[in-house]
């Protein structure tokens, strides 16, 4: 069994680039990555945070400073990762900003900065990996969207836009550049508890209005993704594109039931 799994979900000796490394759910998945057996390209703008991260993994990983609104650094950040072994095999556009203000309430440049790293920088990264992925005849893109591209929560409008674009951005990736072998999917997580959510978490009306919605009665965690994020890095998908993966806990399937009668 054991090599039956590895044959079918292994990285090994492929390379993954993943934006917003530093985060928690970009960390979770780049270490999920690394352990199954990719060399992992750490990209963030905080390094400091990236180098802690890779102290803990060991050789197969390594630091790229990235800022996600400096367009013209991704060029040389691109054949940077690609040096490591000559190829690019998975991109993983997880960079992401957020703030939470009503829709009247937004300032231009707040919007500007949304949409420029939520979806801005992932469409030219994405540009600028492709042409390795072409010449390699291969690769997976994996975009991270959002709960929100299926539903909308008060304050988040700007948010949810760019998310919604990123999985727009997915289908034409996938449709585009499929006969380069090159497939685009996009994971998007339900309401994950991280260090930048734990303010929704602890507020009491909240919190009660996700977990009545919630059919697990719980909230997500960052290791809730990462066996489909392996599954859509590796060869086990190797004939699913321009798809969106929900991972909620049964949010937009319908919540929690309302009374009903049953024997079980």
């Amino acid at each position: 069994m054991s090599a039956y799994l590895e044959k079918l979900f292994s990285l090994e000796n492929k390379v993954a680039l993943i934006t917003g490394a530093a985060g928690g759910i970009g960390r979770a998945l780049a270490e999920a990555l690394y352990h199954a057996g990719a060399h992992v390209a750490l990209s963030d703008i905080n390094t400091d945070a990236l180098a802690e991260i890779k102290e803990g993994l060991g050789d197969r990983a390594s630091v790229f400073k990235l800022d996600m609104v400096d367009f013209d650094s991704f060029d040389a950040v691109v054949e940077g990762v690609s040096k490591i072994s000559g190829r690019i095999d998975i991109l993983v556009n997880c960079a992401g900003i957020n703030k939470r203000e009503g829709f009247v309430d937004v300032e231009e440049s707040t919007y500007d900065k949304i949409m420029n790293i939520n979806l801005k920088g992932a469409f030219f990264l994405s540009q600028a990996v492709a042409p390795y992925m072409k010449a390699q005849q291969g690769g997976s893109i994996i975009n991270i969207g959002s709960h929100t591209t299926g539903a909308a929560l008060g304050g988040v409008s700007v948010y949810g836009a760019s998310k919604s674009g990123l999985m727009s951005l997915t289908r034409s990736m996938a449709v585009e550049w499929a006969k380069y072998n090159v497939r685009a999917n996009c994971l998007s997580p339900g309401h994950i508890k991280t260090e930048l959510t734990v303010p929704t978490w602890a507020h009491p009306e909240r919190s009660k209005y996700l977990l009545d919605r919630i059919a697990l009665n719980r909230p997500g965690f960052p290791e809730d993704l990462i066996g489909l994020i392996i599954l859509l890095a590796s060869d086990a998908s190797s004939y699913i594109s321009g798809q969106e993966f929900r991972i909620d806990g049964g949010f937009l399937a319908g919540g929690q039931p309302w009374p009903y009668d049953t024997k079980f």
